[in-house]
């Protein structure tokens, strides 16, 4: 079965789209969509118009979530962006959407980790300077729980990678559509950086015998896109999507 594996789209939709013109070459069995779909100063309603007609296994992502389960008042810059941006179908569509799923046997998906969508799974952060490495493979397993899956399909850090876990588990982050680099302060200050500004996604072949994987970087027009963020008030975005690095 071949699948192709996209995840934080946030809202770009430029991004989006030219990631669609390249899956078309790739021919996917099952398309699956990892969460963060439309958080940010872009082109929110547009993506979720998109997304609402793709018949693709959609998931959550941690803003998703905060779009839909807090009030405006405490939501982050970045959410309500979004939220002065849709529409009551598309936050029907944002509540309809489950935190995990399993779309064939042995295939788990999941935004941050299966039980927290808000942690990373292949990264860690120490504390207190915030420097980011790689988890180590026991505790990234830890992470997964109880799950049985052979292949976890993750995303939220933003960065493309692929590894193998206790147990004979591939996890492949196919880094992000539509947000190169950013800063977070959760669990303490640090940024995430892709190092380019190209959109990514992910395709691979999974068979009885093993998975092959394909991590794919696609052009687009990101100096325009990052015009928009820079004109909605956002150098922090501007930066992440016109480098791939974050604003210091």
């Amino acid at each position: 079965m071949r699948i192709a594996v996209l995840a934080d789209i946030h809202g770009n939709l430029r991004a989006l789209e030219a990631v669609e013109a390249n899956l078309r070459r790739q021919s996917p069995d099952l398309i699956v969509n990892l969460g963060d779909h439309l958080s940010g100063p872009l082109e929110a309603a547009e993506v979720a118009d998109l997304l609402v007609d793709r018949a693709w296994v959609h998931i959550r992502g941690n803003h998703d979530r905060q779009l839909v389960d807090r009030p405006y008042e405490v939501m982050g810059a970045s959410d309500r962006a979004a939220h002065l941006q849709l529409d009551a179908r598309h936050f029907r569509w944002l509540a309809s959407l489950p935190p995990t799923a399993e779309p064939v046997p042995g295939v788990l998906l999941c935004h941050g980790t299966p039980s927290n969508d808000s942690q990373y799974l292949l990264e860690e952060v120490r504390y207190p300077d915030g420097t980011v490495q790689l988890a180590a493979a026991q505790l990234a397993g830890d992470r997964l729980g109880d799950s049985h899956a052979r292949l976890v399909l993750c995303g939220h850090s933003h960065i493309p990678r692929v590894a193998s876990l206790p147990g004979g588990v591939t996890v492949v982050n196919p880094g992000a559509v539509g947000l190169p680099a950013y800063n977070d302060s959760f669990p303490v200050p640090h940024v995430m950086e892709a190092g380019s500004p190209h959109a990514r996604y992910a395709v691979m072949d999974f068979e009885a015998r093993g998975c092959r994987v394909e991590l794919i970087a696609v052009e687009y027009d990101w100096n325009g896109v990052a015009e928009v963020a820079a004109r909605a008030g956002r150098p922090d975005w501007a930066r992440a999507l016109a480098t791939g690095f974050a604003l210091r």
